[in-house]
């Protein structure tokens, strides 16, 4: 992250001290050990597809 004010907050926010952090459906997954153990064990792929099926589902907002 360049934006020092969001690199020194975000693991205030969200009580994870550590970059990178994965962020899905405005949820935090974890970080990078994390990320690989549910890759590994196909969660990741499944997380994945699940949030974008919901998001595939709704309708675009109005502008």
């Amino acid at each position: 992250l360049q934006n020092p004010d969001i690199r020194a907050e975000l693991p205030k926010y969200a009580n994870w001290p550590t970059f990178p952090q994965l962020w899905v459906d405005g949820e935090l997954v974890g970080g990078c050990d994390i990320v690989i153990e549910m890759y590994q064990r196909g969660e990741l792929q499944q997380l994945i597809k699940e949030t974008a099926a919901k998001y595939k589902t709704q309708e675009p907002d109005a502008e």
